[in-house]
């Protein structure tokens, strides 16, 4: 079994040190859960110390109310109350605000956790539970290259050493004094040679894991790369807003259903179905490298700000922090399209977090176009602002 920091605490509460270890994990790959849910610890935290303590506990009391209801009966240290606040206020303004969070906050309330943890299992838990020093959990990385990856990377890597074994050239052991600039000439070469070769092999292996190309897709002298984590990427219809219906036909005749389906030149690809001609063949790969443009642009975003929860539109998006993410989904907040709230809510989409990623697949509803999934997105957008400005 994986050890975590509080395994220790499974004789006072299973359900803390479960919540804690997921706490933990989150801590580098989602400092926004992990600030959000720490908050929600601390709550249960502090209503089972009132509970124990016989206080009165009212449904609905804040964080702060509670913190303060043990103040008045002198239960708290100052270091577990200041820790408290600290814990409850980075837990704020995750739950809103769409800024990326840092690791180094995520570790700031993790530290603050530990004091607190620390004075309840000393306070209320048992004397027999020796509560370790605190140290920083340490970074896991996860991120890995694909069989596939690695082979085509390691046979690029054999081809550069290939092609800079041809371009090598015999020591010059004797130079000829007489002819100083033709021998400046030789080393400005030699070393001009030199630079692209090194250029070309960190430009080869500095490409992160699951951005390497497995196969180059052409169409007359145009050529588009195809990395590794889109190799078999559906090809959603309505993102090819000239192609879709050419999109559809094809994919009735199994055919750019997914990426991997597609063959290696487009040219004449209209010719798999009937009705259409060269210009839609020529539209679909233009269409089709701005698609690999904005999942590249996406796969980015979201590898530069983990665990978080996005919703794209185009080459939109809008982060859905816990606030927005338990918005319901319904014709109050919602309005002039009672008939997509309805479609949703038959298909338990009931929350903006229960929203697809893609929000362009909510096209597919019966009497619902690209303008009415626009109209819809940018009142989540106006809903997160409304959500901000209240918080601030």
């Amino acid at each position: 079994m994986e050890q975590h920091f509080y395994h220790f605490l499974k004789p006072i509460s299973q359900e803390f040190t479960h919540t804690l270890k997921e706490l933990e994990h989150a801590i580098y790959s989602s400092p926004r859960s992990m600030l959000t849910h720490s908050r929600t610890f601390i709550e249960a935290l502090l209503q089972k110390i009132m509970i124990h303590e016989n206080l009165d506990d009212t449904t609905g009391l804040t964080i702060i109310e509670r913190i303060q209801k043990l103040e008045e009966h002198d239960l708290l240290t100052d270091d577990v109350r200041n820790a408290l606040h600290e814990v409850r206020k980075l837990g704020n303004r995750a739950s809103h605000d769409t800024r990326p969070f840092r690791y180094s906050e995520s570790l700031t309330a993790w530290e603050h956790v530990y004091t607190i943890v620390k004075w309840f299992v000393e306070v209320y838990g048992s004397y027999k539970i020796d509560v370790p020093t605190y140290v920083d959990p340490v970074m896991k990385r996860e991120q890995t290259y694909g069989l596939e990856e690695m082979t085509i990377r390691f046979q690029q890597i054999e081809n550069l050493l290939k092609e800079s074994l041809k371009k090598e050239q015999p020591k010059q052991r004797t130079i000829d004094k007489s002819l100083p600039q033709q021998q400046e000439e030789i080393n400005k070469q030699y070393q001009k040679k030199q630079t692209a070769q090194t250029d070309s092999l960190s430009a080869t292996m500095d490409i992160a894991p699951g951005f390497v190309s497995v196969r180059t897709i052409i169409y007359g002298d145009e050529t588009v790369d195809v990395p590794y984590f889109l190799r078999d990427a559906f090809l959603l219809p309505q993102r090819f807003e000239q192609s879709e219906r050419f999109l559809v036909r094809l994919g009735g005749v199994e055919q750019a259903r997914l990426m991997s389906e597609l063959p290696h030149s487009l040219n004449g690809f209209h010719n798999r179905v009937t009705r259409y001609n060269e210009s839609h063949s020529h539209t679909f790969f233009n269409e089709l490298k701005q698609f690999i443009e904005e999942e590249i642009r996406r796969r980015k975003l979201i590898e530069q700000r983990p665990g978080e929860l996005f919703l794209f539109f185009y080459t939109d998006e809008i982060i859905v922090t816990e606030d927005l993410g338990t918005t319901e989904i319904n014709k109050i907040n919602f309005i002039g399209m009672p008939s997509l709230i309805d479609q949703l809510n038959e298909d338990g989409i009931n929350f903006v977090r229960d929203l697809p990623k893609e929000l362009l697949i909510l096209g597919k509803y019966k009497g619902v176009g690209k303008g009415r999934v626009e109209s819809f997105f940018n009142q989540l957008k106006d809903i997160q602002t409304a959500i901000i400005k209240n918080d601030d």
